[in-house]
This record gives C-alpha cells, sequence and structure tokens, in this order.
C-alpha cells in the first residue's frame, strides 16, 4: 500500500476523533487572551498595534500551547492504534512499516500546519475587533503576518519529531505525557542560556521572543545565527526521526 493510501486511512481514523475540535482550543485561547492583555495597553497614538499582539499571543503560542497540543495530537494518534487492535488489523495486509510511519508523521504535520492556520485567522479576526474597539488607524500586512506562521511551522519541526520519538519509543502513555512536558516547561529557560540552539522545544518561543525589539527600543537586540540554527535544526530533526523509525518499527513487529 503506498504512502498515499495510507494517509486516506490515516484521515479516515481521525475524522470522527477529538483531535480536530481540539485543534481549535489553543490557538483561539491564546489569541483572545494575549490580544485582550494588550488591547489594555493601547491607545488611538499606539504604533505597532499589530506586532504588540502577535508578540504577546506568539510567545505563549510558541513557548507552550503549541508543543503541548501536538503532545496531545502524538498520544491520540497512537492511542488510536491501540484501540481495538487497530494495528494488528493494519497488518492483515501487506503494509510497508516505513510507509505506514511516514503516513503518521505526516498526519502530525498537517494537523501542525492546521493549527497555526487556525492561530493565524483567528488573530486577523480578533486583532480586527481589538483594532477597531480602540479606534487605531493601522493596517495590518497579511504578509508579515503569513510569513510569521511559515516560521511558526518550521521552527516547530524539530521539536514535532522530538515529540514523536519520546511518545513512539514510550510504552506508557503517562510516560510520554510527562517527559515532554517537562520538556516544554523548561524551554522558556533554556531559552535564555547559549544551549537553545540545541533544544528544539524552545525554537518556536525564541524566533517570537526575538521580534521584542519591534515593540520594546530599549531592549537589546542579538541577531539570530541562522546558518549554525539551520545546522543544528537539521541534525535534530534527522537524528530524531532515524531513531524513531527504528522504534516504530520494533514495537509492531
Amino acid at each position: 500500500m503506498s504512502t498515499f493510501k495510507l494517509l486516506r486511512v490515516e484521515f479516515v481514523k481521525i475524522k470522527r476523533s477529538a483531535i480536530f475540535i481540539f485543534l481549535f482550543i489553543p490557538p483561539i485561547l491564546v489569541v483572545v487572551s494575549g490580544i485582550s492583555s494588550i488591547g489594555n495597553y493601547l491607545t488611538q497614538e499606539y504604533t505597532n498595534a499589530w506586532t504588540a499582539m502577535f508578540i504577546q499571543s506568539a510567545l505563549l503560542f510558541g513557548y507552550y500551547l503549541l508543543p503541548f497540543s501536538i503532545v496531545i495530537i502524538c498520544v491520540l494518534l497512537l492511542n488510536i492504534e491501540t484501540k481495538n487492535n487497530g494495528m494488528l488489523k493494519m497488518f492483515s495486509i501487506p503494509i510497508s512499516r516505513t510507509n505506514l510511519y511516514l503516513s503518521k508523521f505526516i498526519v502530525i504535520l498537517v494537523l501542525l500546519s492546521l493549527e497555526i492556520l487556525i492561530f493565524f485567522i483567528s488573530f486577523i479576526i480578533f486583532g480586527f475587533m481589538m483594532i477597531n474597539i480602540k479606534n487605531i488607524n493601522e493596517n495590518i500586512s497579511i504578509s508579515y503576518m503569513l510569513i510569521w506562521s511559515l516560521k511558526l511551522f518550521i521552527s516547530m519541526l524539530p521539536a514535532v519529531s522530538c515529540i514523536w520519538m519520546i511518545a513512539t519509543i514510550s510504552k506508557k502513555t503517562i510516560v510520554s505525557i510527562g517527559l515532554n512536558i517537562l520538556m516544554i516547561i523548561s524551554s522558556i529557560f533554556i531559552a535564555n542560556t547559549p544551549l537553545w540552539i540545541i533544544y528544539p522545544y524552545c525554537y518556536s518561543g525564541y524566533l517570537v521572543s526575538k521580534a521584542l525589539h519591534t515593540v520594546s527600543p530599549n531592549l537589546v537586540y542579538n541577531n539570530l545565527t541562522i546558518i549554525p540554527f539551520i545546522v543544528f535544526a537539521t541534525i535534530i530533526f534527522l537524528i530524531t526521526q532515524f531513531i524513531s523509525i527504528k522504534a516504530f518499527k520494533k514495537q509492531i513487529l
């Protein structure tokens, strides 16, 4: 069975699950709370209102809620397979274990992109509402928001790979959730150290925090070392994918 056909099967499995409903909760929650919080300080003379609202929302989203939601998604996907011997039924037909792994990981990436899309749309909607309430005359750059949405997606890839690796290796759901939550909570602390570059859980939040200088001129801004960042992120992604594939095959043999 090809990866494309397996993808169709995977989406049928989650079609009636709570995963799609769950996707709406973190982005809408963080957008509403972030925009409401920064809205208390906005005035008609305020500049960079959209940027301020974005940073207020995206910091919490990138550091915590987005990784947390991926943890839950990974656990739910694995639980679907263990429920009613779903994995055994899949292997009653000729199937490539590698293709099965890839189809599941692609589903996770699709769900990640959908969650970021929901964040983007809800931010635009609630942002316009706040701008109108505060009577601020400032246009939003849709391209700016799209670029940042893409940055969030790309910077999350190594973290998603790590989360999926832990979920795949772990024999117990509670261990997987607990370990990943511990790693996520630690991210904001490690982001303030030189070790951030080898800690993928903080990548998205770290990138957003670099935009703070646009709304807080007094902050000292250090340029992001893009080449080392890309190198480390790629290496971490590839290593965790290799380990995940091996663990996934071993688990279902």
